[in-house]
């Protein structure tokens, strides 16, 4: 593990080896339960943010603990941690594929070398796992991508990604919950509200969820 402070109030750790591009699932689930222990603790521990990412963790301070005290707290948890079976939810997203909805269908399918078909049913035939949450609100990094279907981002955002695009990028998929630039490559859109604000629970996906994408018509 490596931790850095960052400002005055925040600590970073790090629980991947420097350089690498995925992360261990056991080591996710760790990461996840380590920050449920810490969500039960943060009034006593005056956290102001619990931010879990793929692989690491930030903490910023109220200062009411001291951050070498947080330091030592984590890192003397961190090798307790039993590893748990978490129960996950399973979240199906129906998504229209190609066609005007997903312009980069075809592209991908050219640079993975097999048919636009065969992409849909490797995208809609796995079960992903939300690592994080990140980059707007709802926009769930989804990690299990078929290797057949890794490609570099694009080499030039685009200004306006349509709310609702599925999208591949790198090892991961994702949908875009608003409108935004972005550099992912587009493969379709959806209907489904990733983010609600009036909700109790303002995100339909969390960290850890299941989520299948299922092929459907037109969107509404």
């Amino acid at each position: 593990m490596r931790v850095t402070q960052i400002g005055e109030d925040a600590l970073l750790f790090v629980f991947t080896p420097a350089g690498a591009n995925t992360v261990d699932e056991l080591i996710q689930q760790n990461l996840w339960q380590l920050s449920a222990w810490l969500e039960a603790r943060r009034e006593t521990l005056g956290l102001v943010e619990i931010v879990p990412g793929m692989g690491n963790l930030l903490l910023r301070s109220g200062l009411e603990t001291p951050l070498n005290t947080l330091q030592e707290l984590v890192l003397s948890y961190w090798p307790d941690i039993q590893s748990e079976n978490m129960e996950p939810r399973h979240v199906e997203i129906p998504v229209h594929y190609g066609e005007e909805f997903g312009p980069d269908l075809e592209a991908v399918a050219a640079h993975c070398g097999i048919s636009t078909h065969t992409l849909i049913e490797l995208h809609a035939d796995t079960h992903y796992r939300v690592y994080c949450l990140g980059f707007q609100p709802g926009f769930a990094y989804l990690s299990g991508l078929d290797p057949r279907l890794h490609i570099p981002r694009r080499d030039t955002p685009r200004i306006n990604v349509p709310a609702g695009s599925v999208a591949i990028g790198g090892a991961q998929t994702a949908v875009y919950p608003f409108a935004s630039p972005g550099g992912w490559h587009l493969i379709g859109r959806t209907d489904t509200p990733l983010f609600n604000p009036a909700s109790v629970q303002a995100t339909l996906l969390r960290p850890g969820d299941i989520v299948r994408f299922v092929p459907s018509g037109e969107p509404t």
